[in-house]
């Protein structure tokens, strides 16, 4: 039998343990940590439960693939995806229905219902050219580019706005600065800035308003919950704090990995671990790692993950306090690597639709503002220094005294991501996608001098987020079911 070694237990891990068994590989996971989940984890404490990561599902298809029909689990689509809060007071509704989006903001924002519509249907186009080459398969394969769709995509580049920033096209296509302010945002889905990232990333906002967002009912960690059980039930082999120290190359073949207790063989390696520290401790090469060291990397978080006394019936599931001047900001993020003094706040609530995340009368707080990959910066400080202009930022803008409120108290910064997760720098999503050239410079899912060694997770091709991991997986999936056929018919 086929013998397959997957390094980390991250959502990419974890679901392409699940596809490699459906395959009938023997498949073992090793994982350093002592859980299973990578970034999609969660906290408890005092009677509160957060989801520690992500906190919002677009695809969740993708996750209920995998699963079987007594695993999956109850899904809620989002009526109101984002409440928006302006420094001038102007609130604003993200509803997931597209006609009501549209009414919001032409009562909101005075800007005419088109110019939403429009703005969404040009980016379910940039969906329909990029999708297949550029998330659901593998663009560094020459017989993926050689068919009809690849075709389609090279004859409409245009319709991609590769050439333009998001934030360069957003104003030409939404002409008001708050509309635009709300569209620049999805550049932080994926760790990036709006003001350099090309304008392909518009796709994103078709995966939310389009398609739908979604939340597991019981949180997000029913992700990671399902998939393990599912990859257990299925015979997967898990083996944690047991950290891989090498991957052994011989005759150009990847033939196991070597542990603290000694040599795994295996026809099939995938890493799921962040690239850099793959190619800096899994197996070296300092030219691959020279020219990683070269990409910018991908913007962090700093975390409060705070219990709160009382109910805000002003707040929603999701919500974001805007800076007034978001432009700085992300200077401040990528050229300075720095906090800005007035960063946007996102606050993740669960406990408004899961009532059990948090004690009667009380909220879960999930508190987050974008934070510059870690170089060494006096995160004390800027710990310390945050939390106040965060508590006096949301206690303006709502009108009411927090600081008291909060009884309890966790947090998490970029080195905290690193430690726990192992992404070079804490950043959350490997390489930043600021250049038109950054899908095309992210490593493959596998390598073409090295058979059986394949690659999954946010630091790879396509990218970072749920469904890109997931996307990895399938890719990766794919692969090895030809090379196993290869390997029969010689």
């Amino acid at each position: 039998m086929t013998r397959a070694v997957i390094i980390g237990a991250g959502i990419g891990g974890l679901a392409l343990a699940i596809r490699l068994a459906r395959q009938g590989v023997k498949t073992i996971v090793y994982e350093s940590s002592e859980k299973a989940g990578g970034k999609i984890s969660e906290r408890n404490f005092d009677g509160f439960r957060f989801d520690a990561g992500p906190s919002l599902l677009t695809l969740p298809e993708m996750v209920l693939e995998l699963l079987d029909a007594d695993l999956r689990f109850p899904i809620r689509k989002l009526e109101i995806i984002t409440k928006y809060f302006y420094p001038d007071g102007t609130k604003l509704s993200a509803f997931s229905d597209v006609t009501k989006l549209a009414a919001e903001v032409s009562e909101k924002l005075k800007v005419p219902k088109d110019k939403v519509t429009g703005y969404l249907r040009k980016s379910s186009v940039v969906y329909d050219l990029t999708a297949d080459l550029f998330i659901f398969g593998s663009f560094h394969r020459i017989k993926n580019l050689m068919n009809l769709k690849a075709l389609k995509t090279v004859l409409n580049v245009r319709k991609l706005h590769a050439f333009s920033s998001l934030h360069q096209f957003n104003e030409r296509e939404l002409g008001d600065k708050k509309l635009v302010q709300m569209f620049d945002r999805y550049a932080t889905y994926n760790g990036s800035d709006p003001y350099q990232t090309p304008a392909t990333l518009s796709v994103i906002s078709h995966l939310e308003h389009n398609l739908g967002a979604f939340i597991p009912e019981d949180g997000m960690f029913k992700v990671t919950e399902s998939l393990y059980r599912q990859a257990v039930r299925l015979g997967v082999e898990f083996h944690f704090g047991e950290p891989v120290r090498k991957v052994e190359i011989a005759d150009g073949k990847a033939t196991g990995v070597w542990l603290d207790s000694g040599f795994i063989q295996a026809e099939i390696v995938v890493s799921d671990v962040d690239i850099h520290r793959f190619y800096s401790r899994l197996l070296p090469d300092s030219k691959r790692l020279a020219k990683l060291n070269k990409e910018e990397r991908s913007s962090s978080a700093l975390i409060f993950y705070w219990g709160m006394k009382g109910i805000s019936a002003e707040l929603d599931v999701h919500n974001i306090f805007f800076s007034d001047s978001y432009e700085e900001e992300f200077d401040y993020l990528f050229r300075k690597k720095e906090v800005f003094d007035d960063p946007t706040v996102y606050i993740y609530i669960s406990s408004k639709y899961n009532k059990t995340d948090a004690p009667e009368g009380c909220e879960n707080w999930f508190v987050m503002i974008n934070a510059p990959a870690d170089v060494g910066q006096n995160w004390d400080e800027i710990i310390e220094r945050s939390r106040t202009k965060i508590v006096e930022k949301l206690e303006r803008m709502l009108g009411k005294k927090l600081r008291d409120n909060i009884v309890n108290e966790e947090i998490l910064s970029p080195p905290d991501v690193f430690k726990q997760t192992g992404s070079v720098n804490g950043s959350l999503y490997g390489s930043s996608s600021n250049s038109r050239y950054a899908s095309f410079n992210r490593h493959a899912n596998f390598r073409k001098d090295i058979a059986g060694l394949y690659f999954v997770g946010g630091s790879v091709h396509p990218g970072g987020g749920i469904p890109l991991c997931l996307s990895s997986a399938k890719i990766v999936d794919g692969l090895v079911k030809e090379q196993t056929l290869k390997i029969k018919n010689e």
